[in-house]
């Protein structure tokens, strides 16, 4: 697994509008939408650059409860992310990350 403490912003910007998988479960491995990607206000103090992204998946009627799930990521491997529910729109359901 990637230590979450080397991921920044910049290993994702590339990825905006791509497909990432997310192991929800050992069971469940769905496919998700890079859709939002956004620096956060820096304070002096923190190592790096905070930023969030949001992610979507196809399905709209069903979400998982905010829970630590395993993005798959094509450089970085199996990064464990806390994902939290947002709601869905007319394609999915939308889960969003925080890094500080």
């Amino acid at each position: 697994m990637t230590d979450l403490t080397t991921i920044s912003f910049e290993d994702f910007e590339p990825y905006l509008h791509q497909i990432f998988k997310v192991r929800f479960n050992p069971d469940v491995v769905l496919d998700a939408e890079l859709v939002d990607l956004v620096r956060l206000d820096k304070y002096d103090e923190l190592p790096r650059q905070p930023f969030s992204f949001i992610i979507r998946t196809n399905q709209k009627n069903e979400y998982f409860p905010q829970a630590t799930f395993i993005i798959l990521h094509p450089v970085k491997g199996e990064i464990p992310v806390f994902l939290v529910p947002l709601g869905s729109d007319n394609i999915g359901m939308k889960y969003q990350a925080i890094f500080n």
